[in-house]
């Protein structure tokens, strides 16, 4: 029996990557070229490309075309056995696994590097420093191609992050940037997305909104607190910084942020909304209001609003692409195992959800 028609149009493809003749970075014929060469059709050629950018073999740049992949510093012959074998290994570091967003990206971000033909290796540091240092260089000593990292909550980015960086060794940052070091980045778009929610709060009539937050000090937290200014300066109203909670990073660690969350409405209780800076703190927020309604004869509560999905339900969230964020990743860990380096910054649209 003949083979497929696009199974032919691949192995002559990887016969050439094998012989040499296709070189790593090496453009590949257009899924049009292909189509007139083989006398099929541009879906069998587009189906044919598909499946080796599926196997790891080439990688796609829109507005660019189809080029062969490399992993690291190997030669283009041993590019399939890599993508069989899923020889490249990512290294992610997270912070934390306690949320639904945390699985969420997890998931894509594993299904994704399967699809790509990585091996992801996995370190939760539970928002330490000094636990993300040390997974850093303990996989660089590993010998790992590539690195995914969500920074931790702190007031500087670790000396390791940056040497990465600076070194060159494919990262990319998730939920944060470098402000000036250029590196990949994939956000959502925290700015954006807490203006719009703000906005809406403010339309309504709210004037008395509380902020909620981790202590600012790294590009999403500030990225959001802008947003919530912005929302704000473009109607030119004033922002009252008595009604932000900026919780100390070490009252989030010691499990202190109940109570100060119920200290803090406690003494605000002119607020008519609350915006939570994530899921977690919702949370908090949420059973800090129930227990004050308890203890109170007043008939209405704070509206809550979080960035995030915090499974109560009645409340208006912000809700991210998580895929879409884990798509771009790993997108952008290939480029830079294909020997391409232009660093960027991408940010993934949010949408306001509201019941």
């Amino acid at each position: 029996m003949s083979e497929p028609l696009y199974q032919k149009i691949q192995n002559d493809l990887i016969r050439r990557i094998q012989s040499g003749e296709l070189d790593v970075g090496d453009l590949v014929p257009s899924e049009k070229e292909l189509a007139e060469q083989y006398g099929v059709s541009q879906i069998t050629s587009k189906n044919a490309i598909k499946g080796l950018v599926d196997e790891g073999l080439l990688v796609r740049y829109r507005g660019k075309g189809t080029f062969v992949r490399a992993f690291g510093d190997r030669p283009a012959s041993e590019l399939k056995a890599l993508a069989e074998h899923g020889a490249a290994t990512i290294a992610l570091v997270i912070p934390s696994m306690k949320t639904r967003i945390d699985q969420q990206l997890l998931d894509s971000l594993e299904k994704h590097c399967a699809s790509a033909g990585y091996e992801l290796l996995i370190r939760i540091t539970r928002e330490n420093p000094d636990e993300e240092a040390r997974a850093i260089e303990r996989f660089r000593n590993r010998g790992v191609d590539g690195f995914i990292v969500f920074p931790v909550e702190q007031n500087s980015y670790n000396e390791t992050i940056l040497r990465l960086s600076l070194d060159r060794i494919p990262l990319v940052l998730v939920d944060r940037f470098l402000k000036e070091i250029k590196t990949y980045s994939v956000s959502s778009d925290n700015m954006g997305g807490v203006k719009e929610a703000v906005e809406d709060l403010l339309a309504r009539g709210h004037r008395k909104i509380a902020y909620l937050s981790p202590e600012i000090t790294n590009t999403a937290t500030d990225d959001r607190a802008r947003g919530y200014e912005a929302a704000f300066i473009e109607r030119g109203l004033p922002i009252d910084k008595t009604l932000w909670c900026l919780l100390p990073l070490p009252s989030i660690v010691a499990g202190m942020v109940p109570e100060y969350i119920l200290s803090f409405l406690r003494e605000h209780r002119d607020v008519t909304a609350i915006f939570a800076v994530n899921a977690e703190i919702a949370r908090y927020a949420y059973e800090a209001l129930r227990e004050m309604r308890g203890q109170s004869a007043r008939e209405t509560m704070p509206e809550l609003v979080t960035f995030d999905d915090s499974g109560l339900e009645g409340l208006t969230y912000i809700s991210q692409q998580v895929d879409e964020i884990g798509r771009l990743t790993v997108g952008l860990l290939s480029e830079q195992l294909s020997g391409r380096f232009e660093p960027r910054r991408e940010i993934v649209p949010v949408q306001v959800i509201r019941p």
